[in-house]
């Protein structure tokens, strides 16, 4: 069982007066197969930031379901992909190790896209521990050419054929949310008999400075090419409460090399303000309060490779 595992299930107290179901799910799987969109499916609420850009998702991330038959704790974990940095491996190491302790593994499987060597690598980690109960949620149905058999067959080819049965096969939509219901329920019944791990009126426990700096640096995966966003990170340096119960954030956004900067910060600092004013305005309505984001930029070479910088950031795998 892993530290996080075993420090949750000790330290969780219930408020609730009968005991129900509690229990830990590991969402896995390779870079952009929507992950982070189904766990925001399943919680109602924006926990975990999204975009098309692989590898949005740099840390693992806990959401929490909370319902009067019980609760189950979701930890988001980072797409595994072919490291070339400090952060790709740590944000691998993450991904691992999420699924030590839990009651349950939900391996999300782009079937828009042929499996890829990622697909390959969590099926035969998961092929191995034949008693951790895994569901294969068949995402991305709603696409056209959509399919799920290659990823049936590649199971096969790695587990046999008398371990067809599992995982249980389920197909979704986490954009549109065919299916989530069903697999939802599906994950209910795997979770054991206990009391909640977290108070019933706690949705996440990722530290909201954390929080914060995701949401500043997902406007950036909106508005900027593939490449670049994978050189960015943020650092929220405070947050101050005004006097109307409003939040001032000061951040500061690292970029790798100078030449990045200029496109950061944008002709006149229009692509700054394009980015503080979605901030601010994602933020005020998640946290519902006014959030005013104020942004500096600053070159940090290599920080991707900066051991110290990268644990600065939560960052540590």
């Amino acid at each position: 069982m892993s530290e996080f595992t075993t420090s949750l299930r000790a330290s969780g107290a219930s408020d609730a007066a009968e005991p129900g179901r509690a229990g830990m799910v590991a969402l896995v799987g390779r870079a952009n197969s929507g992950k982070s969109t189904l766990l925001n499916r399943f919680l109602g609420e924006k926990v975990s930031i999204v975009s098309p850009v692989a590898q949005t998702t740099r840390n693992l991330i806990r959401g929490i379901l909370t319902e009067p038959r019980g609760q189950i704790v979701f930890l988001d974990t980072p797409g595994v992909h072919k490291a070339e940095s400090d952060l790709g491996r740590i944000m691998n190491r993450i991904a691992r190790k999420s699924v030590e302790g839990v009651d349950a593994v939900l391996l999300v499987l782009d079937t828009s896209t042929a499996p890829r060597i990622e697909d390959d690598g969590w099926m035969r980690r998961l092929a191995r521990e034949p008693e951790l109960p895994v569901i294969a949620a068949l995402n991305k149905t709603d696409r056209p050419g959509s399919d799920a058999q290659p990823y049936r067959d590649l199971w096969v080819s790695i587990a046999g054929e008398t371990a067809a049965d599992r995982p249980a096969w389920r197909p979704v939509s986490a954009l549109d949310g065919t299916g989530a219901d069903a697999l939802l329920e599906t994950l209910w019944t795997l979770m054991p008999e206990g009391p909640l791990l977290f108070p019933e009126d706690v949705l996440t426990d990722f530290p909201r400075k954390l929080a914060v700096a995701d949401a500043i640096r997902e406007k950036y995966f909106e508005v900027l090419e593939q490449e670049l966003p994978h050189s960015i990170a943020v650092w929220v340096e405070q947050i101050d409460e005004t006097e109307g119960g409003g939040w001032d954030v000061s951040a500061t956004v690292y970029v790798q090399r100078h030449s990045q900067k200029g496109i950061v910060i944008g002709n006149k600092g229009r692509l700054l303000r394009r980015v503080h004013r979605a901030a601010s305005r994602d933020l005020s309505a998640i946290y519902e309060r006014d959030v005013r984001v104020h942004l500096w930029v600053k070159v940090e070479k290599d920080w991707s490779r900066n051991y110290w910088l990268l644990k600065k950031l939560g960052y540590e795998g």
